[in-house]
């Protein structure tokens, strides 16, 4: 994939997103789901003991909780979530990040900064606000293929 980005921009730390939603670990789900409604976004990050654990997407939530039979009200972060955090650097590149989150299947990556704290989440949406539709049509695509 070749990237075009807009405004020359180079790296994850120009276009991320850097205002993060975090929830407890024992959160229930409704408020969850509260703070996507609120925030206008597709995921939060979990943490416990100033650690993130793991990440619930809206999608989390429906397959996760709802259509396993479960009661947001009385169900917890930390039952859903998903626990493998990937991530990438605030300093990488936008075409290494790009290949990645299409050769994982991912839709977001946590954004470390070189001390490894979090400083961000870089998104789709992002990719799409701030490089050419293609590319984000093609990464789409890599995401979405089936595995070999």
């Amino acid at each position: 994939m070749e990237i075009v980005v807009k405004d020359k921009l180079k790296t994850i730390k120009d276009i991320m997103s850097k205002n993060v939603e975090f929830v407890l670990t024992k959160a229930l789900l409704t408020e969850v789901a509260q703070k996507m409604q609120k925030r206008d976004c597709g995921c939060v990050l979990v943490i416990e003991n100033e650690r993130i654990t793991g990440i619930i997407t809206d999608r989390d939530l429906a397959l996760r909780c709802i259509a396993s039979g479960h009661d947001p009200a009385g169900t917890t972060a930390a039952q859903v979530m998903s626990s493998e955090i990937l991530y990438c650097r605030d300093t990488d590149e936008v075409d290494a990040v790009t290949k990645n989150m299409g050769e994982n299947k991912v839709r977001r990556l946590a954004v470390l900064d070189s001390n490894k704290r979090l400083v961000g989440i870089v998104t789709l949406g992002d990719l799409a606000s701030h490089t050419n539709y293609k590319l984000c049509g093609e990464v789409l695509g890599e995401i979405c293929r089936a595995p070999a």
